[in-house]
């Protein structure tokens, strides 16, 4: 084989790929941090720690198995602090040498922004009579273009025909071609508000040593968000046998109740049924097929324990939504990252960024953000995400939130939920109709309002809850757009049987909280 050097991003630490299956001194792998990947947006501390650890673990790995590895730590003199310059200085000094590099070889990124990147990398390296090849990640259980051909010609993509249809090429709680019970959903099961009828299990959290990583990246001035919860230690998985032992945790102790409690929210709780496994997935120390196998696998041995609506709720998780939410992304990039289907103009709160809120369930979701680098699905959807598409905030604003506070947020996943999903910039492809929600909700499906200032019982007024009015403002302001939704029709025939007083007083409610968003 001809000299070649492999590179590997920090969202491709997959051990189990056939590259690493041989061992070839003619073979180099490259791994890099640099400064760009640590600043495009401000990324919460956490999430560049975990990064940089896990890479760094992996290269561990690599040399341990006796592959050949370069790796640039982010403050080495050598670092170049690209990736097109650290590739051809390696290639350039090699070249000098008796072995120059006649091949490089990289794995398919998920980012679009790299995709392209690499593309033109490439083009300099064939002008430099460097062959140049690309490989798949081995990772997921589509195609970048599955969701794409399988939707051809549909203005909308639904989830449901893409889950049944990846259940069915892979027999994923299946038997004879069919969902095993017959029924394919169990969703309307798993919205309980939690009772507190179960303990939530506590799981032993490794400790990995952040100290070197913490002091490199303040040496490097970079701006990040968030904390640790221990000065040093980094609670994440950051190698596959840290990664297991999740998934060891989540299944034998979560998945029980994982379903019925999904979309709970409490205080101070930030983790309940969920499985703390998003991190581990995006950076491929797991695949999703062995995660929910895994599952699978435990359910199947403690059926009379562990409902149905438990296990199929986290592999439509996996299998489904993940999976379907890449497949948009590869669809419609770029122009998808553009979209902005209300027009929208608004700056982000600035206490979006430090938790400084009086509405209480947003300074827990925000809080618990900027502690844990993490907020389930529920906690992003309907209460951040909620707040912002009710405020009118520009989707660019809050797809940088999004992207920088969550240590599991690579764009390929971030801004589908964010942009489609979240904040309906999208029109409608992905959502059949705006999540947006009053109070009612919120206090249906959490603790939140039971210890805050606004009363969520009041539409307006002296500390009326600014969701109540925010949400009306809302559907007035985009009756044009909204009015003939299906989904949606009932909450137009509650408006137009209001008073006008009602409204009026609801509408002024709503722009004197908007004129005064940075004092909620």
């Amino acid at each position: 084989m001809q000299n070649t050097l492999r590179l590997i991003l920090g969202d491709q630490l997959n051990i189990r790929h056939s590259w690493f299956k041989e061992i070839n001194p003619n073979i180099t792998y490259l791994l890099m941090e640099i400064t760009p990947e640590s600043e495009y947006v401000t990324h919460h501390i956490q999430k560049i720690v975990g990064f940089f650890l896990a890479m760094r673990d992996f290269a561990n790995t690599l040399k341990n198995l006796g592959h050949q590895v370069i790796y640039f730590e982010l403050d080495a003199e050598n670092n170049l602090q690209s990736f097109e310059k650290n590739i051809l200085q390696i290639i350039e000094n090699k070249s000098s040498g008796n072995n120059p590099i006649q091949q490089f070889q990289y794995l398919l990124p998920d980012e679009y922004r790299l995709d392209i990147l690499f593309q033109q990398i490439s083009e300099i390296l064939n002008q430099k009579n460097i062959k140049v090849n690309c490989f798949d990640t081995e990772h997921f259980l589509t195609s970048r273009h599955f969701l794409k051909d399988l939707f051809k010609d549909k203005k909308t993509y639904l989830l449901e025909t893409f889950y049944r249809k990846i259940r069915k090429d892979y027999d994923i709680l299946m038997e004879n071609n069919e969902p095993l019970t017959g029924k394919w959903n169990y969703d309307a099961e798993n919205r309980k508000k939690y009772d507190g009828k179960y303990p939530i299990p506590t799981p032993h959290l490794p400790e990995n040593d952040a100290t070197k990583i913490l002091e490199i990246i303040e040496k490097k001035g970079i701006k990040t968000i968030g904390n640790l919860q221990k000065p040093t230690k980094f609670s994440w998985c950051i190698n596959r046998e840290q990664a297991l032992a999740y998934l060891d945790f989540f299944v034998k102790k979560c998945l029980i109740h994982f379903g019925t409690y999904e979309d709970a929210m409490v205080e101070n709780e930030p983790f309940l049924f969920h499985s703390r496994l998003s991190f581990a997935l995006n950076i491929k120390l797991l695949t999703p097929l062995e995660v929910v196998n895994s599952a699978i696998n435990y359910w199947q041995q403690n059926q009379k324990s562990i409902s149905i609506a438990q296990i199929e709720g986290f592999v439509r998780q996996i299998i489904g939504w993940r999976e379907y939410m890449r497949g948009v992304y590869w669809a419609n990039m770029p122009s998808y990252s553009q979209k902005n289907y209300f027009e929208y103009k608004n700056n982000l709160p600035t206490w979006f960024w430090t938790g400084k809120t009086q509405m209480n369930c947003l300074k827990n979701a925000i809080n618990q953000s900027l502690d844990y680098a993490f907020a389930h699905h529920i906690q992003r959807l309907m209460i951040t995400g909620n707040f912002a598409l009710l405020a009118g905030i520009h989707p660019d604003e809050v797809d940088k939130w999004y992207l920088g506070i969550y240590i599991d947020a690579i764009e390929w996943v971030e801004i589908t939920n964010t942009r489609g999903m979240s904040q309906y910039a999208d029109g409608g492809m992905i959502a059949t109709k705006p999540y947006t929600s009053s109070a009612n909700y919120i206090d249906k499906m959490s603790d939140y309002c039971k210890k805050c200032k606004y009363d969520n019982k009041k539409k307006y007024g002296e500390n009326a809850c600014p969701f109540n009015s925010l949400y009306w403002n809302f559907y007035d302001q985009h009756q044009a757009k909204l009015a003939k939704n299906p989904r949606i029709g009932m909450a137009y025939v509650t408006w137009n049987k209001m008073q006008a007083e009602e409204k009026t007083k609801l509408l002024e409610q709503a722009s004197y909280y908007l004129e005064n968003i940075e004092n909620l």
